[in-house]
């Protein structure tokens, strides 16, 4: 076995964290590791393994001519900026369904990005990603690249974000398959990962042969005991512990 050394800091770290009205990001933005998405899109940012990942898939599907990127990293002022000027222009009821308070929105993670159909006009509040052509074939192999659609219809009083279907979330894989098999929007998620503590049962599930375990650790453990042959990964939920993943 082998010893991991948990940091209570560290929840707030990962690609699982969860932001959203009442978990604020709680991480500084200098400690968000960023890169443009690819040579097409220098002017838009994301953390570097989603950037990645997300360049990674256009080129797999073909899709960089039909799909655009127009929103990924913001800064808090950024947030601020957007959130104050859709006051002014849509007022508060449209302003507190689609665009989240400063220090509340995903953007400001790096991990989540808004995507439109190209077009001449497009609206960057709420941009056309249809559920149908390139856009659908985009949202239907997503998962398997990591990303969700993060805001689906049906789950706005969970998420308390209006139905986004331009707004892709990374989560990381198995954690997107896992989510989009059981329609799981990220805050159900984790709640399910909670009932499969440290010391107890764990999650198991089978991915193209190969045995994954998922498990909940809080942050009372300082260290936990993992196999030695396993690949794990360890993320923060930003609420109150770790989600980890072992690759047997």
């Amino acid at each position: 076995m082998k010893t991991i050394t948990l940091y209570k800091n560290d929840i707030h770290k990962g690609s699982l964290i969860l932001v959203n009205k009442f978990f604020p990001i709680v991480r500084s933005e200098d400690d968000i590791l960023m890169r443009a998405i690819d040579d097409d899109n220098q002017d838009i940012y994301l953390e570097s393994t989603t950037a990645a990942v997300l360049s990674h898939m256009f080129i797999t599907l073909n899709c960089q001519e039909n799909i655009v990127p127009i929103s990924g990293y913001r800064s808090f002022k950024k947030q601020q900026s957007i959130y104050e000027k859709s006051l002014r222009d849509n007022g508060r009821e449209f302003t507190e369904k689609y665009v989240a308070l400063p220090n509340h929105s995903e953007h400001q993670t790096g991990l989540a990005v808004d995507l439109a159909l190209k077009r001449d006009n497009i609206d960057f509040i709420c941009p056309d990603f249809p559920y149908q052509g390139i856009c659908n074939d985009f949202r239907n192999k997503a998962p398997l690249y990591g990303f969700i659609e993060r805001y689906q219809k049906g789950k706005e009083e969970i998420t308390g974000i209006g139905h986004e279907p331009w707004h892709f979330r990374y989560v990381g894989y198995p954690h997107s398959l896992i989510m989009n098999k059981y329609n799981l929007v990220l805050e159900e998620y984790i709640d399910l990962i909670r009932l499969y503590p440290y010391k107890r049962k764990h999650y198991l599930t089978y991915l193209y042969n190969q045995a994954v375990e998922i498990f909940y650790v809080d942050t009372s453990y300082k260290s936990i005991e993992l196999p030695e042959d396993a690949i794990h990964q360890i993320s923060g939920n930003n609420v109150d512990g770790f989600i980890v993943t072992l690759w047997r």
